[in-house]
């Protein structure tokens, strides 16, 4: 199953946090808080402007984006979790 989002949302799927500290401590599942980064698998045309223009989004598909605790919408996916997210809620994106 494949889920396309319409106008100006996204889809991302989370990117794992590290389970131990920078002293070696491991973070056990239960203190663990959910990404706020993630990896945008697919998005919508764009929005459209009051006379009817599609204004194209800024993310595209393999982005590394930064996202509110939150935000979005989520959805399973074949059995994965994954967020629906408005553009204008992508806090960026990350380049390397």
């Amino acid at each position: 199953m494949r889920i396309r989002p319409l106008h100006d949302r996204v889809l991302v799927k989370r990117l794992e946090e590290t389970t131990k500290t920078a002293g070696g401590i491991i973070i056990p599942d239960t203190a663990k808080e959910k990404p706020s980064e993630g990896l945008v698998e697919a998005v919508g045309d764009g929005f459209r402007t009051d006379d009817g223009k599609i204004v194209p989004l800024n993310v595209k598909v393999g982005d590394k984006v930064l996202f509110g605790k939150w935000s979005g919408t989520e959805v399973k996916l074949n059995g994965e979790e994954r967020l629906i997210i408005k553009e204008a809620e992508i806090l960026g994106v990350v380049e390397e």
